[in-house]
């Protein structure tokens, strides 16, 4: 958690936040993966901003203060310094999406199927009805944002129209704002969206995922084994 007194001004916060903190831990290299809980201004004096930055694959020695030694991360560690710095933690999954629906909903990932590692298509597995960790933050009187890799589905369904508005998404379990990344890196679609819609569509160039079968012309790995190895120099 990462607390500073919040201005008058939903732009200026959100502008300190990204030039500042946010900027300063992306020029380190920090792998920042999951923000969440920006807070209302409204009665701020009394209500601490909280940012939770959610990080995959990252280890107990991975920051200098908590004795990296190979690589420096000086502003996590005026963060830890600043504040508390937990020396035993638990989850309730060692990979992404469980993980990560476990801190959303509060519930075992375990307990339901289907909450293993989703495809980049898959539909959202959070409920909407449902409490959840920025509902909870709502009800205290907080604005809620995400900033990065989902991970959770979205959409009602896995087949989806990537070329307009997708919901239910972040937004519908509680969250004001989401900039979000859907899945990984490595699953299509890899685009940004903001709140319900990717960004950067053009007409002439609509994206179309399908996990099922082959999406256009170009050659597959499946198809072509050859070109999976590179020659002999």
């Amino acid at each position: 958690m990462l607390n500073y007194r919040a201005k008058n001004s939903r732009k200026h916060a959100f502008q300190k936040f990204f030039n500042g903190i946010l900027g300063k831990m992306i020029l380190t290299g920090l792998p920042l993966s999951f923000l969440s809980s920006l807070p209302c201004l409204v009665s701020a004096q009394q209500k601490p901003n909280v940012v939770l930055i959610y990080i995959d694959d990252l280890g107990y020695g991975d920051l200098s203060c908590y004795g990296a030694t190979k690589i420096a991360t000086p502003n996590v560690d005026l963060i830890a310094k600043r504040g508390l710095k937990f020396t035993n933690g638990h989850t309730t999954s060692a990979t992404c999406t469980p993980s990560r629906y476990a801190l959303m909903s509060g519930e075992y990932p375990w307990r339901e199927k289907g909450r293993n590692i989703l495809p980049g298509d898959a539909a959202l597995i959070l409920s909407t009805n449902k409490t959840s960790l920025p509902k909870v933050f709502k009800a205290a009187g907080y604005q809620t944002a995400i900033v990065g890799k989902w991970h959770l589905g979205l959409g009602d369904k896995v087949s989806k129209d990537w070329n307009g508005d997708i919901s239910p998404g972040p937004n519908e379990i509680g969250f004001d704002y989401s900039f979000i990344f859907p899945a990984t890196a490595d699953r299509v679609p890899t685009v940004f969206m903001e709140n319900h819609s990717v960004i950067g569509l053009e007409k002439g160039d609509s994206i179309e995922v399908d996990y099922g079968k082959k999406v256009g012309d170009e050659p597959t790995g499946k198809e072509h084994p050859e070109l999976l190895k590179l020659p002999p120099q």
